[in-house]
């Protein structure tokens, strides 16, 4: 009679070597292999091998193989702002294409339920998640970033009018999707301290998280916020980044400082937290964002400014242990 062991034995070495269990009842041959380290046509053919050798085996009528992968290790940081309009949605998808373009893979979660806007920033064609069961599987952009945004899923213009558990439970299925390989994903929070940050925090515990503000007093009040329920959750601070820094006239080329100028950068240094750069206030962000063109996706000096930052949160991603 045929048993579990006699399968085990008709394998190849090479096979047997990676094969975890054995199990054969009423004729069906169960099989659990490591395919940790494996890409998918390496895995795939893998199962195939296992398939056709365990098939030889007399009193075999059928091969179920399961194969187990090494699960990434995925970083989380979040992307906050104590108020809206300080472009921090910007930040997150040039931060995303920058990075990706440093070599990592990058997954974007729109968490501004009320007002999602990465769809148009990263994801203008608007493409629609698939779901495997219950699991939701991300869209890939253009520049390589996975996106899960309501924007995604929701009729174009509609409003989401939702309590809070349902903001939760939202923002649950967006983070609990089939990232893939994806070893980063960007938290793309909505302005305060609500129900999506709390769960966030409570819920993901993101390993760190990047604040972003505009140089000008009272948004720094409101950043100095958000960096305190960062700090109350045990959320390490990334750094701070100052958007809307500066402006240069298009027809006489001369500089002005609308907002102020070294706010935020000052606001790091008394608060103890790393200045991670600045970005200009440039027409040239505006209308790329406006069109689904990532200014860090091109070598310009916008782009530039961009990967700067992107290159400071790397460093601080490989940063040693302890």
């Amino acid at each position: 009679m045929t048993s579990a062991d006699d399968i085990r034995q008709a394998l190849p070495p090479e096979l047997s070597s990676m094969v975890r269990s054995v199990r054969f009842a009423d004729g069906v041959a169960t099989i659990i292999a490591d395919a940790g380290g494996l890409g998918r046509s390496a895995a795939a053919q893998l199962q195939k091998e296992l398939e056709t050798a365990a098939s030889a085996v007399p009193g075999v009528a059928e091969v179920r193989v399961g194969l187990m992968a090494d699960k990434p290790k995925r970083r989380i940081v979040a992307v906050g702002s104590g108020k809206g309009g300080v472009g921090k949605s910007t930040l997150t998808a040039n931060l995303a294409v920058a990075l990706v373009g440093m070599g990592r893979k990058v997954g974007v979660v729109d968490a501004d339920i009320y007002g999602p806007s990465q769809v148009m920033l990263l994801d203008p064609a608007r493409g629609r998640p698939r779901a495997e069961g219950k699991t939701l599987i991300p869209v890939e952009c253009e520049f390589g970033v996975r996106l899960l945004s309501m924007a995604q899923l929701i009729e174009g213009g509609k409003a989401i009018a939702w309590r809070g558990p349902m903001v939760g439970q939202a923002l649950t299925q967006m983070m609990e999707a089939d990232w893939g390989d994806a070893d980063l994903i960007l938290v793309d929070l909505p302005p305060g301290t609500g129900d999506v940050q709390l769960t966030m925090l409570q819920k993901f515990k993101p390993d760190g998280a990047v604040i972003v503000t505009t140089p000008q007093d009272l948004a720094l009040i409101d950043a100095t916020r958000a960096i305190d329920l960062f700090s109350q959750a045990q959320i390490p601070v990334v750094g701070i980044v100052e958007n809307m820094a500066g402006y240069i006239c298009p027809h006489c080329g001369e500089g002005s400082d609308p907002f102020g100028r070294g706010g935020a950068e000052a606001a790091a240094r008394a608060l103890g937290h790393a200045f991670l750069g600045r970005v200009p206030l440039d027409m040239a962000i505006r209308v790329a964002s406006d069109t689904g063109q990532p200014p860090a996706a091109n070598d310009s000096e916008q782009g530039r400014n961009f990967a700067g930052i992107a290159q400071k949160l790397t460093e601080w991603l490989d940063r040693p242990a302890g």
